[in-house]
C-alpha cells in the first residue's frame, strides 16, 4: 500500500464512503471477525457475541476517542421490517443503532429480544388484576 493509498484510508468519513475489508479481532469472545458474509459492505460488530467497538460519532467518521466495548442491549425492527441492534457504551453509555448482518447469530439475536418479556417491569402474578384495572375482565383466557 502506498503513502497516498494509506493516508486516504484515515481520511475523515472515509468508511462512509468505502468498504472496510479489514479483519479483526472481537475484544468480547476472541474470535476472528471477516468482512465476508455479512451481507454489506460495511461489518461492524461480531457476529459471534454481536458486540463493537465505540469508534464512531457518526456511522463511518471514526471520530470517537472513547473506544469502549459497545454491547448488544437490545433489537428494533425499522419500518422497512430490517432488524438493528442497539448497542450501549460500557465506558461512556452512548447509544447506536447498527443493522442486523446477514451472518449475526440467529439465537444471540432471540434471546435479545425475549429478553424484555423474561424481565417484566411488574409480578407476572399480579398480570390478572393489572388487567382488571385497565378495563378488562381480568381473565386470562
Amino acid at each position: 500500500m502506498n503513502r497516498e493509498n494509506k493516508r486516504k484510508q484515515y481520511e475523515k468519513n472515509y468508511y462512509k464512503t468505502h468498504a472496510c475489508t479489514d479483519s479483526f479481532t472481537c475484544k468480547v469472545c476472541g474470535r476472528l471477525v471477516v468482512p465476508a458474509g455479512a451481507g454489506s459492505e460495511h461489518r461492524n460488530h461480531c457476529p459471534n457475541c454481536l458486540a463493537s467497538l465505540h469508534v464512531d460519532t457518526e456511522p463511518g467518521d471514526r471520530a470517537s476517542d472513547c473506544g469502549g466495548i459497545m454491547e448488544p442491549v437490545s433489537v428494533w425492527v425499522r419500518k422497512d421490517g430490517e432488524w438493528a441492534i442497539i448497542h450501549r457504551c460500557r465506558r461512556c453509555g452512548e447509544l447506536s443503532s447498527n443493522r442486523v448482518a446477514a451472518d449475526d447469530n440467529p439465537m444471540k439475536l432471540m434471546s435479545i429480544a425475549m429478553k424484555p418479556l423474561s424481565s417484566p417491569p411488574f409480578p407476572l402474578e399480579r398480570i390478572e388484576e393489572m388487567t382488571a384495572l385497565m378495563g378488562g375482565d381480568g381473565s386470562l383466557i
